[in-house]
């Protein structure tokens, strides 16, 4: 009877976490932060079922939608960095996020590996950060500079430009954010 109830109370949370609306009779308070995988572009995230026992570079390559990224850390000898971090948050650009920086700044970067580097690790907190801090968060970066987050419920930014799209994936060493912009740390 608990694992039949346990099962229910899944099927009814999973879609309300992934963004569906339930009718409430009541007022409420300001919704509180998401306790499982959140984000409208969940659901475009083409999956992998459980990252949850991956590395963080396994877990994100799980992903179509970040070979981007993916590529990038693999060209700038970040992937053992990474995968050997115990608690980290990966605020990973997405597919689209790449597409919105022109050719001729992406081919810049992918040709310097000391600043593509800076890049990917402005996007690394080392430290798993829960969708609870995201409301009005700042996190030092592996790369040394801040980020910031904002936002409530299930709707989050990162830098006050960068939406997270599906937030809160696991991977045994990592908490990602899947964003829609590649973040540039401060001059």
């Amino acid at each position: 009877m608990r694992t039949a109830n346990a099962t229910a109370a899944v099927v009814v949370a999973v879609p309300l976490a992934l963004g569906g609306l339930a009718s409430q009779s009541r007022p409420q308070a300001p919704s509180p932060s998401p306790s499982g995988t959140f984000g409208s572009g969940c659901s475009a995230l083409s999956q992998k079922l459980d990252t949850a026992k991956d590395k963080v570079s396994e877990a994100a390559a799980a992903y179509p939608q970040l070979s981007q990224l993916v590529s990038a850390t693999v060209r700038a000898k970040l992937t053992d960095t990474l995968d050997g971090k115990p608690d980290i948050t990966l605020f990973a650009p997405n597919e689209q996020a790449f597409k919105n920086v022109t050719a001729s700044q992406l081919a810049s970067l992918l040709s310097n590996q000391g600043e593509l580097k800076k890049v990917l690790t402005y996007h690394v907190v080392d430290k798993q950060i829960t969708p609870n801090e995201l409301s009005n968060g700042s996190f030092t970066t592996v790369e040394g500079s801040k980020l910031t987050t904002s936002g409530s419920g299930t709707d989050f930014k990162v830098n006050g430009k960068a939406n997270i799209v599906c937030g809160n994936i696991k991977a045994a060493n990592a908490t990602i954010y899947v964003i829609d912009s590649v973040l540039q740390p401060p001059s």
